[in-house]
């Protein structure tokens, strides 16, 4: 960046690889009252970014994450009302300027968003287990399943199950190796577990062991059951307070 530009509000939407790069460009052109905030998916990247390049503006970066999106990238892909009813996570630091946090605050609520505060550590483990592990699952079940049948049998005959576990493989792939390697301890961290779990299915069908399967499956069930119930919760209760 160059020129006399003086930023009062600035929102970066980058690929994390990218935001280094951009508030080192922006940090001789903020107004002294600036507030900026992000929608990187990787907090504790981002606030280190923001540590190293930002000074004395750092009190007012607001870090955030909107929870919405689809597989599909580019302004051609924008919808109105993405956002509606949708979490939006701020991890504030512990010096963030109170009104620079409300300012962001009340710029998501315009859009409709519900907003949370979450600590960064926290965020970065809770997605990780919820985004990140999943688009790696993705990636990977298309592959093998590629791999195993051809690309023109799946084309012919997956059914509703796969395209719908595997939608998010048409997400950005740029855009995805840097999310994996921003997160990359706690992502690895639940590819382990993923793994230690897989064996154990794999072992109990191999061994027909029913009733490990069964409560293989069970406790699965059980869990995703009570989240999908805790969701619809969730979503009435946005929409009696909109209305």
């Amino acid at each position: 960046m160059s020129g006399a530009l003086h930023l009062r509000r600035s929102k970066l939407a980058v690929p994390l690889g990218a935001v280094a790069e951009i508030f080192q460009g922006l940090a001789g052109h903020l107004d002294e009252h600036a507030v900026i905030t992000d929608v990187g998916s990787v907090k504790g990247f981002v606030v280190h970014a923001a540590r190293r390049y930002l000074g004395h503006h750092l009190s007012r970066f607001v870090p955030g994450h909107p929870i919405a999106g689809t597989e599909h990238s580019g302004v051609e892909s924008s919808c109105a009302g993405l956002f509606h009813g949708q979490r939006v996570i701020l991890t504030p630091l512990a010096d963030t300027d109170p009104r620079a946090l409300e300012r962001v605050r009340l710029l998501w609520r315009q859009t409709g968003a519900v907003v949370e505060d979450m600590g960064i550590d926290r965020h970065d483990q809770v997605f990780a287990a919820t985004s990140h592990l999943p688009h790696v699952l993705a990636y990977a079940l298309v592959r093998a399943a590629a791999r195993v049948s051809g690309r023109s049998a799946l084309v012919r005959y997956a059914a509703g199950g796969f395209a719908d576990i595997t939608r998010i493989a048409s997400s950005n792939p740029g855009m995805w190796r840097d999310i994996f390697f921003a997160n990359r301890a706690r992502l690895i961290e639940m590819i382990e577990r993923f793994r230690e779990d897989l064996a154990l299915l794999r072992d109990a069908i191999e061994t027909e062991d029913g009733p490990a399967v069964v409560a293989f499956l069970d406790a699965a069930k059980n869990t995703r059951d009570a989240l999908a119930a805790e969701q619809r919760i969730g979503a009435d209760l946005v929409g009696d307070k909109k209305r």
